[in-house]
């Protein structure tokens, strides 16, 4: 890799949502971030806002289309961000899917399931097997964050295909961690509620239904989960971790919930 004292991130998934928000942070933290996703008016659009409000501090963004389960787009969008800024110190594999409405296990076609799976645990690997050559070779070591979920821990009705692939990424978190270790570190975090909206959309929203119910008092935003990713990647703060998963829900998940 040519020498380049700026970091650089992959982050899949990140033309909106937590992934948008992990980029902003990067960018924010003078990182080069490379913003991977299908959605490709969504993912420029969010790269030319991103250099436009945090390109000044260092860090530029690109976007780059990338199906995650597809190994060639996978292979082609590595080689890109190693082309583009001469090294890869961070790979953040956020991409996913899921429902907002759960297909019944009787109903549910083996392609929604395969779908899943093939994005939400494949995609993570691919990412992985493509990105560690460059990830072994960053100063001071490279830095894997795997984004599963709180339903890998909990589960819902009928989230068979969600859940199953996002536990499943905390088994390869541990694996890849056991794998890649010394030079690479992996871990994973399990994102509660998250709303990206608008502040001021959140603060109208229902105290009782919506803030109360999370012991802090409030659901989380991308950018809680994009400062826990930021810990994790950087070797100087997080140098001792890996192999490991950290609940980011607001408390919902250590709270014992009975209807009345």
């Amino acid at each position: 890799m040519a020498k380049n004292k700026q970091r650089t991130a992959l982050v899949t998934g990140a033309a909106r949502g937590i992934g948008r928000g992990i980029a902003e942070k990067l960018l924010a933290a003078r990182w080069n971030v490379v913003l991977a996703d299908v959605l490709v008016k969504e993912g420029k659009k969010a790269a030319a806002e991103l250099n436009r409000d945090f390109g000044m501090k260092g860090g530029r963004a690109i976007f780059v289309k990338c199906d995650v389960s597809d190994e060639a787009q996978v292979a082609a969008v590595v080689k890109k961000t190693v082309k583009e800024f001469g090294r890869l110190d961070a790979l953040v594999n956020n991409a996913g899917i899921a429902n907002a409405k759960n297909t019944p296990l009787e109903k549910l076609p083996l392609t929604e399931w395969n779908r899943k799976i093939a994005v939400n645990l494949t995609g993570p690997l691919l990412c992985a097997k493509h990105a560690v050559p460059y990830l072994r070779r960053a100063p001071g070591g490279g830095a894997i964050v795997n984004i599963s979920s709180t339903r890998a821990i909990q589960a819902e009705p009928n989230g068979e295909a969600y859940n199953a692939s996002k536990a499943g990424l905390l088994g390869l978190t541990r694996s890849l961690a056991i794998s890649l270790g010394p030079k690479v570190r992996v871990n994973a975090i399990c994102p509660g509620w998250v709303d990206p909206r608008p502040e001021k959309v959140l603060l109208a929203m229902s105290k009782r239904e919506k803030h109360a119910q999370h012991p802090v008092g409030r659901v989380g935003r991308p950018a809680d989960i994009a400062e826990l990713t930021l810990f994790l990647i950087e070797s100087f703060r997080s140098g001792f971790i890996t192999g490991q998963t950290f609940v980011c829900d607001g408390g919902m998940t250590v709270k014992m919930i009975y209807e009345e």
